[in-house]
């Protein structure tokens, strides 16, 4: 699935293609066939199209280009820039442990490099990459600066496992070749695969893209980020009542930075986005930050535009509520305290189907508060309009007519609409009831 680490990672791709106007490539690298499913495909895609991270070109699936992978793996070949490696698991197994014994780094031994050896019988051989054995391999990272490696460092690369299966790193270097990609936007945990993945494209006589390795994500504790530090998927952000544009907003400042800019469109971060900003640093996920963010994206939409949301994510759950109240008129009288979408949703449903009045609220159910709620009903059945204005007026009216306290007939009120002792506006959350639904609450309270 798409967790956020691979969303900020999309998210800087698309910002750099965006603002140089260049071609941003969706590719499902789907090899490894036990962690690749169709339930995780989906949900990538699903997870760019909520964050609105449209893609130019794809999606290419590598699964639907093993034939290429293979071709160019036989060419190798048999230009002696390959060769099949007989050792089975139990050989590696051996062998590394042997090395470890030694106080050697533990590496395949190319055994098999130059082998005139005859293959042993009925055994599948992987084919693997005859890396250069000396010399270094350098590359000008966009974020890192200029990084080298020893080809003493580096071993035989598995082309192609013994399942016929390109490994990773080989299977995206000819991706990138094919597809023409310029530059490379990844998670530095990919460093070490970028000198492996330099001597194939040179292998290819083709051009290095342009690398840029991202810090790493960190919890509140400095740990890398994991699901305990609820590092979740992109769709459970959805799901949880985060608007897409406030996880983009989010996202994009973690090991990015525009000055001390914090809240800013999609048109600002592809104007300002560059690689030269981002940190080397790693990052930390802040889940009370993205939060803050989230309620300042709520701030700035209309009430209009809150209920729509609803009705687009679960238009039967809106149809319910609309069918006792005005979603616009209740997200009005409560979006105060909303900080996520779910907040909103939440309120509307208690609003729209509340539960039985608790202890709290039934104190004020007894025999003077139905008696204050009879006025109260009547009066609210004679009104021409069905407005916050009229309802308070007749609220207060009943108060100066009763000579009673304003508690003593807004508490009652309260607890026949809601069930509950502490709501926002009851006059607001009345009007936004259907009249015949408000009326009705009051009727049962009183027991008529």
């Amino acid at each position: 699935m798409l967790h956020v680490g691979g969303a900020r990672t999309a998210l800087f791709s698309w910002a750099y293609a965006r603002r140089h106007k260049g071609v941003f490539v969706l590719r499902i690298e789907d090899t490894d066939q036990e962690r690749s499913t169709l339930e995780n495909e989906q949900t990538i895609l699903e997870s760019l199209k909520w964050l609105d991270l449209d893609w130019d070109e794809g999606p290419f699936y590598q699964m639907k280009r093993l034939d290429r992978y293979r071709e160019v793996a036989e060419t190798w070949l048999k230009e002696g820039k390959a060769y099949h490696c007989y050792c089975s698991k139990e050989e590696l197994d051996a062998m590394r442990e042997a090395q470890i014994a030694r106080g050697e780094k533990p590496r395949y031994d190319r055994r098999w490099r130059d082998s005139k050896d005859t293959p042993p019988a009925g055994r599948t051989p992987v084919i693997r990459f005859k890396n250069p054995l000396s010399g270094d391999v350098t590359w000008n990272d966009a974020v890192k600066g200029t990084v080298t490696v020893s080809n003493d460092e580096l071993d035989d690369l598995v082309l192609i496992r013994t399942d016929g299966l390109p490994t990773y790193n080989f299977a995206v270097v000819i991706d990138d070749v094919d597809m023409s990609i310029t530059h490379v936007i990844r998670g530095d945990d990919h460093v070490n695969n970028t000198p492996r993945q330099i001597n194939l494209y040179a292998a290819l006589g083709a051009p290095t893209p342009t690398f840029g390795h991202v810090p790493m994500l960190l919890g509140h504790d400095g740990q890398k980020l994991s699901k305990r530090h609820g590092a979740v998927s992109v769709t459970q952000f959805r799901d949880e009542g985060y608007l897409p544009e406030a996880v983009v907003n989010y996202i994009s400042r973690l090991g990015w930075s525009h000055g001390d800019e914090e809240i800013f469109s999609r048109e600002k971060l592809i104007e300002w986005f560059d690689l030269e900003h981002v940190s080397r640093s790693p990052a930390r996920w802040d889940s009370e930050k993205l939060k803050w963010i989230n309620a300042e994206y709520l701030k700035r939409l209309t009430d209009a535009d809150i209920a729509g949301r609803l009705q687009s994510a679960k238009p039967e759950v809106y149809k319910f509520i609309a069918s006792v109240m005005d979603p616009v008129a209740m997200t009005a009288a409560g979006r105060a305290k909303f900080q996520l979408l779910t907040d909103h949703e939440a309120f509307l449903m208690a609003m729209a189907e509340p539960s039985h009045a608790d202890d709290a609220a039934k104190e004020h159910l007894n025999e003077a508060g139905r008696a204050v709620l009879k006025e109260v009903k009547a009066r609210l059945e004679a009104l021409p309009e069905w407005t916050a204005p009229a309802i308070s007026a007749a609220l207060k009216q009943t108060v100066a007519d009763l000579k009673v306290k304003m508690p003593q007939v807004m508490m009652p009120f309260r607890a026949a609409l809601t069930g509950l002792t502490q709501t926002p506006a009851i006059d607001a959350i009345a009007a936004a009831l259907r009249k015949d639904v408000a009326i009705g609450r009051i009727g049962r309270a009183i027991g008529t």
